[in-house]
């Protein structure tokens, strides 16, 4: 069992119901320096171990594991800090929000020994782990493309007053769980040609970027994929458009995996054909909390695969290489937008002197 502090307390909610919840964790103390929040979740989670100075975490040794769900921008220096004290680091996406430390963290865990694991929470869901899993085992061939979005009525973002800032993107916060789908089966990714606007609700709101994005990758052997995000807009009803869901086609099957409604189907290269969705009990496990607002049982999915890597040393992917591959991407369709122009993903890792 491995001990383990959470800093962060918003997003954190669900590493908190996750590790109570687990077996293989032992939650030591939670930590946030909004001090009214660290009350408020004590007393949701009957746990009072609490306290508002991330150094408490940092000398306690006790502690093994810190996850990290500050905002993006603090990301760098509490990683930086947790292996600087010898701690491993499940760390939320997206990992770092510039990439001029990527370096530095890189050669930190190295030097270190200490594991860091990014928390791309969407692999560790129900429906999206049945689809790697007959991926992997050959179900629909060899991978022709990879189709993935999410879109989601979000118009009440545009309520908070933090959703209206310069630095607020729905390309960090929502397309990089899509995006992640694509490097999951296409890691290899060369090139990104994307287009977004803000919407007529976003304009009048006083958005600042864009909220309605469309995007084409290309790997290094040629095959191209598409991901694309629209956040203040309507949906279609679950039973016809997922608000995040991942399609592979493959030379012999093709297989759906849809986020929120639990629910998969494929195409199997025999020409059968399966529907499979999960029920209550799955609902329960995954949604803990109303409105779906968290989803502790994949961060549970997650958390006990990082231990069990600790525990078998092996790496817990995505790791802290595959975590900056994946901010170079976002960084890369960011670029995209501004310009009009294809990013090629090495030139942005070469700014930075990560390749």
């Amino acid at each position: 069992m491995q001990n383990i502090a959470i800093l962060g307390l918003g997003e954190g909610r669900s590493t908190i119901s996750a590790s109570l919840a687990s077996k293989k964790l032992n939650l030591v103390k939670i930590c946030d320096k909004n001090e009214e929040l660290c009350k408020q979740r004590a007393e949701e989670f009957n746990f009072h171990f609490y306290t508002t100075d991330y150094n408490e975490l940092l000398t306690d040794p006790a502690i093994e594991i810190i996850a990290i769900y500050t905002p993006d921008h603090l990301h760098a220096e509490h990683v930086k800090q947790a292996l600087l004290h010898g701690k491993h680091v499940v760390c939320t996406k997206p990992f770092i929000d510039d990439l001029s430390t990527a370096r530095e963290l890189i050669e930190l865990a190295q030097s270190s020994g200490k594991k860091v694991f990014i928390g791309q929470s969407s692999r560790f869901f129900e429906p999206m782990k049945r689809q790697r899993t007959d991926f992997d085992n050959g179900i629909i061939g060899e991978l022709i493309t990879i189709e993935a979005h999410y879109h989601a009525d979000h118009r009440w973002f545009l309520e908070k007053e933090w959703a209206l800032r310069d630095d607020f993107k729905w390309l960090y916060g929502g397309l990089s769980h899509p995006a992640d789908f694509i490097r999951w089966y296409l890691p290899d990714i060369e090139e990104v040609m994307g287009y977004g606007m803000i919407s007529s609700n976003g304009k009048k709101a006083g958005l600042k970027n864009e909220d309605t994005m469309h995007f084409i990758f290309k790997a290094k052997d040629g095959r191209i994929a598409r991901v694309s995000g629209v956040y203040t807009s309507p949906t279609q009803p679950p039973t016809r458009d997922s608000g995040m869901t991942c399609i592979l086609r493959g030379t012999e099957g093709a297989s759906q995996a849809d986020y929120h409604e639990l629910r998969y189907s494929v195409t199997t290269k025999e020409g059968e054909e399966k529907i499979i969705t999960w029920g209550d009990k799955h609902k329960d496990y995954y949604f803990r909390f109303s409105g779906q607002s968290h989803h502790a049982g994949e961060y549970q999915n997650y958390l006990e695969y990082f231990a069990d890597s600790i525990e078998q040393n092996f790496v817990a992917y995505p790791d802290i290489k595959e975590g900056i591959g994946t901010v170079a991407l976002l960084q890369a369709m960011d670029r995209t937008l501004k310009t009009g122009k294809i990013i090629k993903i090495n030139d942005v890792l070469k700014e930075y002197s990560l390749i």
